[in-house]
């Protein structure tokens, strides 16, 4: 164990040792002529989620774009969590949920708290009651350890960290890559593919809490990307929310592209605060779309959306992908995870949830309806599904 330790940790160090390059030195991101694969809160399916050893294995695995969900610290900076509660309890006091290992340090006690976010009572320990260096004493942990047993492996060898240190990671993943680009001579890089620029996909999380508390996630996403050099709307980065409101105001500090989200079932919360009935199922009707066309360049729809599920198998496809391409929107799905656990029934490869199945097959069925890109916590196995649908 020590051993896997050490060279996790040091091939991570190798790379954050790079000199940095900004997205000034790519003066545009590429159309995408395949597919994006978007590393769903980095390689998740293989290390402990929002680490910096899961992003940079994303990019080591071929992912165009990794994916932090961002909130915020006591102090005001932002860090990536799948949640602000980085240890949730059953009502009997159990562990129901972590992603780090605040539960069991004595120290932060008193820290935890019930708190009701978007209209859910939650009751654990909240990242907006630590400064950043309390956080950043914690230790990061496999989120489904009952899913993924072989992430735990990587349980407390890795820190929660910030966005300011995400970006510098995919800054530097790009310097390497344009350099090795600079030393080929054909201008491509590793695998024979044509060069192109990582990207980062942030998410504010529950921005209509947070700015309930008066720590609004929108002015230091925008100060943190245009200090990096993400200003313009050819820039690798989406900026993506479940919430309509922020997402209209990111539209008037920013130019960079903007991603509506679309759950399968309910509604957005800024929605439910403002008294206005709309559902998800509402905007991903075509007048729906059109409306978030004036503000997003995209949707990131659950898969539920494109092709429902019945009797737990693939039902027929919706016209979704094609209102929202008629809408000018492009469509990235999520989220593709290889468990049995999370696929479709005729993907599944035995009883065990745990186990791997096809996660390709169930790709390609979403490609083949038009599909522009999705989210993956597999992104090694994403990035062959999808070489291979290309290459057909």
């Amino acid at each position: 164990m020590k051993l896997l330790r050490t060279a996790v940790l040091a091939t991570l160090a190798a790379c954050t040792l790079a000199t940095g390059a900004s997205a000034h030195d790519w003066p545009h991101a590429p159309r995408a002529k395949e597919p994006l694969l978007i590393a769903h809160r980095g390689a998740s399916g293989y290390l402990p989620e929002h680490t910096l050893a899961a992003y940079w294995l994303a990019i080591e695995q071929g992912a165009d774009y990794v994916e932090p969900d961002l909130v915020i610290t006591k102090d005001g900076v932002l860090v990536a969590r799948h949640e602000n509660a980085i240890a949730i309890l059953n009502a009997d006091g159990s562990v129901r949920e972590a992603t780090t290992d605040v539960a069991e340090r004595p120290e932060f006690a008193s820290r935890k708290a019930t708190k009701l976010i978007d209209g859910v009572s939650i009751t654990g320990w909240f990242t907006e009651d630590f400064t950043l260096a309390e956080l950043k004493t914690l230790h990061a942990r496999e989120r489904i350890p009952q899913i993924r047993p072989a992430n735990a492996r990587f349980n407390d060898m890795f820190e929660v960290p910030t966005f300011e240190e995400v970006l510098q990671l995919v800054q530097q993943a790009n310097e390497r890559r344009l350099q090795e680009a600079r030393e080929s001579k054909d201008g491509r890089w590793g695998h024979g593919r044509k060069i192109k620029p990582i990207g980062v996909y942030p998410e504010t999380k529950h921005p209509s809490y947070f700015a309930g508390i008066g720590k609004p996630l929108e002015e230091p996403l925008v100060r943190a990307l245009h200090k990096h050099g993400y200003r313009s709307p050819d820039s690798p980065v989406f900026i993506q929310s479940f919430e309509v409101g922020n997402l209209r105001k990111l539209n008037r500090m920013t130019r960079v592209p903007l991603v509506q989200l679309l759950s399968a079932s309910g509604q957005p919360y800024d929605f439910t605060l403002s008294g206005d009935k709309r559902t998800y199922a509402d905007l991903a009707k075509p007048a729906g779309l059109a409306e978030i066309s004036s503000y997003a360049k995209g949707v990131g729809a659950n898969t539920n959306l494109m092709i429902p599920l019945v009797a737990g198998r693939l039902g027929t496809p919706t016209t979704l992908v094609k209102d929202a391409h008629a809408a000018g929107l492009i469509v990235h799905g999520w989220t593709f995870r290889a468990e049995n656990n999370f696929l479709p029934n005729e993907f599944d490869s035995s009883a065990d949830p745990a186990a791997i199945g096809d996660m390709a097959g169930q790709i390609e069925a979403f490609l083949k309806i038009g599909m522009d890109g999705l989210f993956s916590d597999q992104s090694f196995l994403a990035r062959k599904a999808i070489d291979a649908y290309v290459k057909r």
